[in-house]
């Protein structure tokens, strides 16, 4: 498939399930959260976006780290069991947003793109990573997790994504986690 995921097939999607992946439930998704987390622990972040935040579910898990947090998806339906979700936190606004369209302004010291940006065919996938890297502030952190297994759904495969991501960043990619199901890449700004 080489055409872009729109927002019907999402829409589509959460009125069929109100947690599609089961991020709720699974102990892939729970392993992967908590791997994800350790790379950030002992940091603090002043203002974060999360992209394809869902319902939420990883939201609340990386709230505690950050001043501000802005989780965005491109499904409206996500977006309101994720502000239900998250309501208890005050440092948490979720917007419902498509990319690269509409990427919020930064400056942001942190981006997560979480099992999201193989949902875009190879050139919006690009302008996308162009459009995250510049709201991305001075020293701040891009971190891109996708899964790994090969799959005829979506426009790029997880390992394709972080293949593009590091041939196309002016960012030093500092960490690297290669499982079986997924591949986990940080990226900095700095020397």
């Amino acid at each position: 498939m080489s055409e872009r995921l729109d927002r019907g097939y999402f829409e589509r999607l959460y009125s069929e399930s109100n947690d599609p992946w089961n991020f709720e439930t699974s102990d892939y998704e729970r392993r992967k959260y908590e791997r994800t987390l350790s790379v950030l622990e002992g940091h603090r972040f002043r203002r974060a976006l999360e992209v394809g935040a869902s319902i939420g579910v990883f939201t609340a898990m990386l709230a505690p780290l950050c001043d501000e947090l802005l989780a965005v998806d491109v499904s409206e339906r996500a977006v309101a069991a994720a502000k239900d979700r998250l309501a208890r936190f005050s440092n948490v606004r979720v917007e419902r947003r498509s990319l690269p369209e509409e990427t919020p302004e930064g400056p942001f010291d942190l981006v997560v793109a979480s099992e999201v940006l193989y949902y875009l065919p190879r050139e919006q996938m690009l302008a996308a990573q162009r459009r995250l890297e510049e709201v991305l502030a001075p020293g701040g952190a891009l971190l891109a997790v996708h899964w790994r297994k090969e799959t005829r759904t979506y426009p790029l495969q997880g390992d394709a994504v972080h293949e593009l991501l590091e041939a196309h960043t002016r960012l030093k990619r500092t960490e690297t986690i290669l499982e079986p199901e997924y591949r986990l890449d940080l990226f900095e700004d700095g020397p």
